[in-house]
Order: C-alpha cells, then sequence, then structure tokens
C-alpha cells in the first residue's frame, strides 16, 4: 500500500459550491482542488484511499489565472485545477 500522505498532498481541498452540491445530490459527483501536477490515475487512486469509496470515473479540469487589480495595480492569480470524480451508485463522502 503506498504513503497516504502523497495522496493527502495531491488533493488539496473539497470544492463545495451551489453547482457542486447539485452535481452530487443528481450525479453522484464530487468535486476537489488538486495539485497542478496529478492525472486522472493518481487522483482515482487518492480519492478511493482517503476515502474508501469506489471511483467510476475522473474528470480533469485546468483553470487559468485571471487578471486582478490590487490597490490600483495589476496581478494575477494563480493557475489551479480541478477534479470532477464520479463514484459509484450508494457510494458516498461526506463533505463538510
Amino acid at each position: 500500500m503506498a504513503n497516504p500522505n502523497i495522496y493527502y498532498s495531491l488533493i488539496r481541498r473539497p470544492l463545495v459550491t451551489e453547482k457542486s452540491t447539485a452535481m452530487q445530490e443528481l450525479r453522484n459527483q464530487f468535486t476537489f482542488e488538486v495539485a497542478p501536477e496529478a492525472n486522472k490515475s493518481e487522483v482515482k487512486k487518492a480519492i478511493e484511499t482517503l476515502f474508501k469509496v469506489k471511483v467510476e470515473a475522473v474528470n480533469i479540469v485546468n483553470l487559468p489565472g485571471k487578471t486582478r487589480k490590487t490597490f490600483g495595480r495589476p496581478g494575477e492569480t494563480p493557475s489551479w485545477k480541478k477534479a470532477i470524480v464520479t463514484l459509484r451508485k450508494g457510494d458516498s463522502i461526506e463533505v463538510a
């Protein structure tokens, strides 16, 4: 069995929004912010190990940083990666 600390570094945090909550209820899909170097197979192993559920599919989205102004000076928010995980029917993750 692999070291679970590696998995904790891959999965940064769950994303709780109106859309992600609706996806949980309708499609049994959960959304997480993941490390930029993570791929689908690593995310699948991490979710299955950390939450003891069966993952059917993983979709990954790269989100670019946005231009923002702070105190009149231009800047940019960092780019990040999001994973949408579909679980087997009957499995669930407690996100609170």
